[in-house]
């Protein structure tokens, strides 16, 4: 999506689907391309006094994913934002305090196809944007522990592609997945490897690719989504239908001969613990090498903001967005835990 068409329809309308010109552009997608409609449903009438929500959206992403449609119904106040240094697309709504009727329904359209290793490219493409993830956050530094555990796996490999290779096998060999984990994990890798625990889920274990990356000088980020629909791979890597749970963050480096590439060890910790096979299993070692370098797009991303502020601002910074946030002054509610939130986010498939 045209960052600018977004904004000028978020303006004037609280619902809208992109003009003809825009879906014109999408009108070219082939038979490898398949369409999602993501609906959030929020109930926050339980609470009183003023209260503000904040739920991510799928944005654009490369050549594998296109935002074709954005709705919403039951807000008199609510606009779609973007967080300014990372281009997060979030909806927001405000409701004053004695102000009733606080339910809301937001509607995306997304197509997506399955994403593989980038050809080989002379032109450093997006290697000026590549920059910004370089730098540390609050929960990710890139230096201390971080930088001396990146130090002992790449040692002395040359090529950034090659070190994004022993990073991954290294992360993979080494993690495991926590099933107590609450959501996604939080990412804080700093204590993960100073405890020596590096068991979690996919925020824990993809972020912690994305710091010994950057500690070891590869442009490398996370994206932050949800499952959408069953996977083909291994069934542990899928969820269609109610996907209120679903949420699942990925990660990418920057190649300088392919451009950004997709990884997910994360996902093959999760097809290790899920399915009950070792990591000798041929099930498990084709997934390994097949998560390098390839995603199924059976999974829809919403934004690779880390450590950052919402917008409009909230009471505190997030380590991410992937789940519903709300806040009725000092209280906010937990977005991973939809039943005592009151949302529900589902995911159906839109035949051609």
């Amino acid at each position: 999506m045209i960052r600018r068409e977004f904004l000028c329809l978020a303006a004037i309308s609280p619902l809208f689907t992109l003009p003809s010109r825009v879906l014109a552009k999408n009108a070219d997608m082939g038979s490898d391309w398949r369409t999602f409609e993501l609906t959030y449903e929020v109930d926050l009438s339980a609470h009183q006094g003023l209260c503000k929500l904040w739920l991510p959206l799928p944005s654009d992403a490369g050549d594998y994913q296109r935002v074709l449609s954005a709705t919403w119904q039951g807000a008199t106040t609510a606009s779609l934002n973007w967080e300014p240094v990372y281009e997060a697309p979030m909806f927001y709504a405000e409701w004053k305090a004695g102000e009733m009727g606080r339910n809301v329904k937001v509607t995306s359209r997304v197509a997506t196809r399955d994403r593989a290793l980038p050809p080989v490219t002379q032109s450093m493409r997006d290697s000026s944007e590549a920059e910004l993830y370089l730098q540390p956050t609050k929960n990710m530094p890139v230096d201390g522990i971080v930088a001396e555990t990146s130090a002992k796996i790449v040692k002395d490999i040359k090529s950034p592609d090659d070190k994004a290779r022993a990073i991954y096998e290294w992360i993979v060999d080494n993690t495991f997945r926590e099933p107590t984990t609450r959501g996604c994990g939080m990412g804080n890798i700093k204590f993960m490897l100073e405890s020596g625990d590096l068991g979690g889920k996919c925020a824990d274990i993809n972020s912690l690719f994305v710091g010994l990356a950057r500690a070891a000088g590869i442009p490398a980020r996370e994206q932050y989504g949800v499952r959408v629909a069953e996977s083909v791979q291994f069934k542990a890597l899928g969820k269609a239908g109610d996907i209120s749970k679903a949420q699942h963050c990925r990660a990418e480096f920057f190649s300088p001969r392919h451009g950004w590439v997709a990884v997910d060890p994360a996902d093959v910790r999760k097809a290790v613990l899920e399915a009950k096979l070792p990591l000798t299993d041929p099930q498990i070692i084709e997934l390994r090498k097949r998560l390098f370098g390839y995603w199924e797009m059976n999974w829809v991303s919403f934004n690779v903001a880390r450590d950052f502020k919402l917008n409009p601002a909230a009471e505190t910074s997030l380590p991410y967005l992937m789940y519903p946030y709300a806040e009725f002054g000092s209280t906010v509610l937990d977005g991973r835990d939809p039943v005592d939130f009151k949302f529900k986010l589902s995911s159906r498939e839109i035949s051609a």
